[in-house]
């Protein structure tokens, strides 16, 4: 009961701190997207780089602006690991392998920030601040991009351009992360999170041993890894290292932090398309899917069904006793809906059950509320399919926010949603039906299917948690999850800047009787069913087999 009671408070407190800072920086980035005047920085940036800020981009030019942009930071991450050890703050620690080095880069220019490594001991300082730390800004800037870029897809017509993706990068980075990246450090720091250059200080243990613990610029990469929604942490624990998280305090702000400007997009949307009880809608299907996940893993690790559980009152393995179940859960199941990947918890020692709703949590393909930019355009996609379902009950062409919706744009939105799912369950059926990739897997039966399963899970969908026990460190899961982690952040990218593109170049029809409002109850309900059922029925059977078989 003091637990329970203990969960709720934080729940409430999370939810009155988001409350507070919904209506404030959801119209802020709106103004920040819709500014004419570029602060003096942004300027000096754009003669630097010979960028023209007032030239509008066709969804095309758009597109490939963003894909050159994101193989450069590809390309210069990778050099900057196989480099490391003729780096300086290198702490002596040798260059990254080449598939692994490939892997990472591909990891944190996805926004998706998979480790297959230890990061204390791989990364020197010099990688973790220039190169992974870095990229938690840019790869978060580059998916606000892509939203606000379809937000424009609603709001103009006759034309297919979508604004200039190197000012929304631009301004993304510098009016947006960096600031409250700051605010978010100092605080974490006040908290209690390390943040030196140390390379390591000697301490003697109770037994009379020694052991070196490493230091670092730690509480300014936890900023950006939870409010970027990135999730790499500096140390192999992750959120569950106590330099990186060391009270139950952190714990709840860095929750926050994680679904802050995914929260708080939903009010962007609603200003910039002139109608905010749109964003609320948009809000309120995504706190459904959260409120109900949440609940269910909550509920299932709290209960204690056996004598293990019965001694310490719930589902404690793999947890921390600083943290307990509830902000355990709580921290999972927003993780796992906002393609973070930051953990506070071992999600392999969540009972089957429990690890299975957060496997279904990223299948519904991190929306809830989703990550940076990517959570809210995910959400829209789902919208699009759920208006032409219901144009489809009542024989109508489906309209969205004045848009028709023809088969080009039904296309495009069956193509970003398949895709996903086509990667995750594809490399999951290659890697066990080949006989190296399944030495890797560490428990046989149901739960060797898990690990599998939410490895690619993890990656295609650009979240970065691991299930663990799988031996992930080897050249066929360092170079297949890279190429699902490319794949599952680009391939939908381009799709919906397509989209985009399509919805910008129509004339707006008048709102008409047969019009579905969209911003009711009713809508709300019909976006979430539809939500659950399209990864119900796509990941329905793989999860029986792995988890459901495992908890049964």
């Amino acid at each position: 009961m003091p637990d329970t009671l203990a969960g709720l408070l934080q729940v409430g407190a999370l939810i009155a701190a988001l409350a507070l800072c919904y209506r404030p920086l959801g119209t802020y980035i709106a103004h920040v997207f819709t500014s004419e005047r570029d602060l003096r920085v942004e300027r000096g940036i754009y003669r630097a780089v010979g960028i023209d800020p007032r030239g509008d981009q066709a969804w095309r030019t758009y597109a490939v602006s963003l894909l050159a942009f994101s193989v450069a930071g590809l390309v210069l991450l990778y050099a900057l690991q196989r480099l490391q050890d003729h780096l300086p703050w290198s702490l002596g620690l040798p260059d990254v392998a080449p598939d692994l080095a490939f892997n990472t880069a591909a990891s944190f220019v996805t926004n998706t920030n998979w480790q297959a490594y230890s990061g204390e001991a791989t990364m020197g300082h010099l990688v973790q601040m220039a190169g992974l730390a870095v990229q938690n800004f840019l790869s978060a800037a580059v998916g606000l991009a892509v939203a606000v870029a379809l937000i424009r897809g609603f709001t103009r017509s006759r034309t297919g351009r979508l604004g200039n993706f190197w000012v929304d990068l631009t301004r993304g980075t510098i009016r947006v992360l960096l600031p409250l990246a700051v605010v978010a450090a100092v605080a974490l720091i006040l908290l209690g999170v390390v943040q030196n250059l140390s390379g390591g200080v000697d301490a003697t243990t109770l037994t009379g041993g020694h052991q070196t613990i490493p230091g670092g610029p730690v509480a300014s990469q936890e900023a950006i890894k939870e409010l970027g929604t990135n999730g790499g942490g500096f140390f192999n624990a992750n959120a569950a290292h106590p330099f990186e998280n060391p009270n139950p305090v952190s714990n709840l702000f860095e929750v926050f932090l994680l679904l802050l400007i995914p929260v708080c997009l939903t009010r962007t949307f609603g200003v910039l398309v002139g109608d905010v009880r749109q964003g609320y809608a948009v809000l309120a299907a995504m706190a459904v899917i959260w409120v109900i996940m949440l609940a269910a893993v909550w509920a299932i690790e709290a209960a204690h069904p056996t004598t293990a559980y019965d001694v310490v009152g719930a589902a404690m393995e793999g947890k921390e006793t600083r943290i307990g179940v509830p902000g355990s859960a709580l921290f999972a199941v927003s993780t796992t809906g906002t393609s973070t990947g930051a953990v506070n918890s071992f999600h392999s020692s969540f009972s089957p059950v429990g690890g299975g709703l957060l496997m279904l949590n990223m299948g519904l393909g991190e929306v809830a509320p989703g990550g940076v930019g990517t959570g809210l355009y995910g959400m829209l996609v789902l919208a699009i399919l759920t208006v032409f379902i219901a144009g489809l009950m009542v024989g109508r062409t489906p309209e969205l926010l004045g848009k028709k919706l023809r088969a080009r744009e039904i296309k495009l939105v069956a193509l970003t949603i398949l895709t996903m799912p086509l990667l995750v369950l594809g490399f999951t059926a290659l890697a066990l039906s080949l006989p190296g990739p399944r030495e890797s897997i560490l428990n046989t039966g149901p739960h060797g299917l898990s690990e599998v399963l939410y490895a690619y899970l993890s990656g295609a969908n650009n979240n970065g948690s691991a299930f663990a026990g799988l031996s992930a460190n080897t050249p066929f899961y360092n170079i297949t999850i890279g190429l699902a982690m490319l794949l599952g952040r680009f391939v939908p990218i381009v799709l919906v800047l397509a989209l985009a593109g399509s919805l910008a170049s129509q004339v707006p029809v008048p709102r008409t009787a047969g019009t579905l409002p969209t911003r009711g109850p009713l809508f709300v309900g019909m976006l979430a069913v539809v939500t659950f059922i399209v990864a119900g029925l796509t990941f329905f059977p793989a999860l029986a087999l792995g988890p459901l078989a495992e908890g049964l």
